[in-house]
């Protein structure tokens, strides 16, 4: 594979050469920088109404193509063949869907599976010839395939959670998530295992609702009971060697995985809109996604990212799976891979870390299978031509290599890979497993949100991401584009979140963002001391400042997205007088951290890579022209779309397809 030599190592001058081709794209386009996002949402409007992907099934009749042959014989269950075959469609309205467009799904042959509260949207069967006509009507503003959605103690003390315990105050106690609610939308939690218990035995397990149509809140497939118990497991079981993120948070159990760990869609999306509907309720400030589907629309346009910025927007912090795409089936690096809703802006999208088992972290690295960015959605414009987001992701790394945590009883997964059992206790609910992958990192990002906002519950959800991000450690050797910001550090995220004013009600662009002195900017683990990168990831780019964290920014509001702060005149960064103040500057290797290079990589588009001299928004040139094939490992019938988690006995050593399941021999 050709090497990226025409890249430069020295940072700055990559600062340079991304802000030159930035702005050489705004002058042949004739466009301003700042005006030219705007554009682009205009035009994804006026383009194709209709995703990529069900655009093919209309035109082919088949799934194969577009989403894999298990979806494929999914579709076919629904009885039909060709053009007249029903297609489970996810369709994006301007309003409150109308009775107008049910009538017309009705007389067209389909029928409403679900509606929704809070997000525009309904879920629907349609048969294919009809989708186009549908997509013309005024009170339909998107179309997509409801794509089918999968999985995807040393813990405490290597994120420096356990640390964390002690920056309590009298009102807070000690620091351990006690009264928020993390929502955990996956394949269901084993109420009886004693990991949910809390500390006068009663369960910590508020609410369990179930949208897979299959009855039932349990956990008969095993990942949902895991990835709970990483954001929220206490330290009853092993003298607290596997103790979770938040062992003492409220958890809320959303089913969206059926038995065999997967759904669609428009699950995720049912449990999304009942999360904001019953916020209040449960005090639910967190939600985790250790789940994705295949990213084909651009975030503007997907339903899922949508239905997630919504509930950003109602006030919850959403940490989502970044997914296992990371490496093909030789071992070399793809770039480009991050699942939907992982391109979300509004949401934290973790990646996965190698901790290789030690609290320290000199050692810790990125895990090879995790899915690097930049994300790949996209929309076609009016004029055929499609544009890709190419936004900077994942926000943020986690542990997620070969985590021990609560097993739920006789699960699918240990059952049918009996080497994940790593139970020493007879007691079924104290049974515990081993699994890795970005679907285990994620739920560590979930806990430590948890803990942010019960030091300071006056954080909006922009403000916890920033305040993660802030305090995150970089990796020497990693790309921005591989770690995000860096590696999760709760120890740091914390304490920056009690100097945090607790009166943001009301704050204005540059009034005063913390409460007491600024807090030391290096965190100690394990007795070795790092400093944070102290910056946040913008659309295309790394920033960082002092005012960042002294100062109230407007991107840190409501109904905002964090990434939304940079433009660039004259070879400039220039902060936007709405949400950025003076003293934010452009982070040494912005895309490219440590220096390094993209090499050996390959860029990933649903299938097909990109070749030599394909520049993205961010300037970043990508080299590279190997096609992945795709291949099969450990396929099951039941099996669809793209898993979230990855065998225990090895780092990502497999080969992650559309088609597998979540857990290889």
């Amino acid at each position: 594979m050709k090497r990226m030599n025409q890249i430069p190592r020295n940072r700055k001058v990559i600062t340079r050469f991304l802000i030159v081709a930035l702005l050489v794209w705004s002058a042949v386009s004739g466009i301003p920088f700042g005006v030219r996002f705007e554009h682009r949402v205009q035009a994804a409007t006026e383009g194709s109404k209709v995703s990529a992907d069900l655009q093919d099934i209309v035109t082919s009749g088949s799934t194969t193509s577009a989403t894999g042959s298990s979806q494929t014989m999914a579709l076919k269950a629904d009885g039909g063949s060709g053009s007249s075959r029903p297609v489970p469609i996810v369709i994006q309205t301007p309003g409150a869907p109308t009775k107008q467009l049910i009538s017309a799904i009705n007389r067209a042959g389909g029928s409403v599976k679900r509606k929704y509260t809070n997000v525009l949207a309904l879920a629907v069967s349609l048969p294919a010839d009809e989708v186009a006509g549908i997509a013309a009507r005024d009170d339909v503003n998107y179309m997509s395939y409801d794509r089918a959605t999968l999985l995807t103690g040393h813990l405490e003390t290597t994120t420096g959670a356990g640390q964390a315990r002690n920056y309590g105050t009298a009102a807070t106690g000690t620091i351990d998530g006690t009264g928020v609610g993390i929502a955990i939308l996956d394949s269901g939690i084993a109420p009886a295992h004693h990991a949910f218990r809390a500390a006068n035995s009663t369960s910590r397990i508020t609410a369990s609702v179930d949208f897979t149509g299959e009855g039932r809140t349990d956990d008969p497939y095993g990942h949902g009971t895991h990835v709970a118990s990483i954001a929220a497991g206490n330290s009853h079981v092993a003298q607290g060697a596997y103790t979770g993120i938040a062992p003492n948070a409220r958890i809320i159990n959303v089913r969206v995985l059926n038995s065999f760990g997967w759904g669609a869609s428009s699950n995720a999306i049912a449990g999304i809109d009942w999360c904001i509907t019953n916020k209040a309720a449960y005090n639910i400030r967190v939600m985790n996604l250790s789940l994705g589907a295949t990213a084909v629309d651009s975030y503007q346009n997907d339903p899922l990212c949508q239905a997630v910025r919504r509930a950003v927007n109602a006030g919850i912090v959403v940490c989502v799976a970044a997914g296992n795409m990371g490496k093909d089936a030789d071992g070399n690096k793809v770039f480009g891979a991050i699942h939907s809703p992982g391109i979300e802006p509004s949401a934290i999208t973790v990646g996965a870390a190698n901790t290789q088992g030690t609290d320290t972290r000199t050692d810790d690295m990125v895990a090879t299978y995790s899915s690097r960015g930049p994300t790949r959605g996209s929309y076609t414009d009016a004029g055929g031509t499609k544009h890709y987001d190419n936004l900077i992701k994942p926000d943020l790394i986690a542990p997620g290599n070969k985590l021990i945590e609560a097993q739920s009883p006789d699960n699918y997964l240990v059952t049918n890979n009996p080497s994940l059992d790593a139970s020493t206790n007879s007691n079924i609910d104290h049974a515990m497993m081993y699994m890795s992958g970005t679907s285990m990192a994620t739920p560590a990002v979930a806990g430590a949100a948890a803990l942010v906002l019960q030091r300071n519950p006056a954080l909006t959800p922009n403000l916890v991401k920033a305040v993660l991000e802030y305090t995150a450690q970089p990796l020497a050797g990693a790309t921005t584009l591989e770690q995000g910001a860096g590696l999760l550090n709760v120890e740091g995220a914390v304490r920056l979140a009690g100097r945090i004013r607790t009166d943001l009600a009301g704050r204005t662009l540059g009034d005063p963002l913390l409460a007491g002195a600024v807090p030391a900017q290096t965190t100690t683990i394990a007795g070795t001391t790092f400093s944070w990168g102290g910056g946040i990831i913008q659309k295309w780019n790394f920033i960082t400042g002092l005012n960042l964290i002294t100062k109230y920014q407007g991107i840190y509001g409501t109904g905002v997205v964090l990434v939304d702060g940079v433009l660039y005149t004259n070879g400039s960064l220039v902060p936007n007088g709405v949400v950025l103040i003076d003293g934010v500057v452009l982070g040494d290797g912005v895309v490219l951290g440590d220096g390094t290079t993209l090499d050996g990589g390959t860029l990933v588009i649903q299938g097909v890579v990109l070749g030599d001299g394909v520049v993205l928004g961010d300037g970043v040139v990508l080299g590279d022209g190997v096609v992945v094939s795709d291949c099969v490992l450990g396929t099951s019938a039941a099996s669809v779309s793209l898993a979230l988690s990855v065998p225990a006995n090895g780092d990502g050593s497999v080969c992650m397809t559309p088609v597998q399941d979540d857990v290889a021999n």
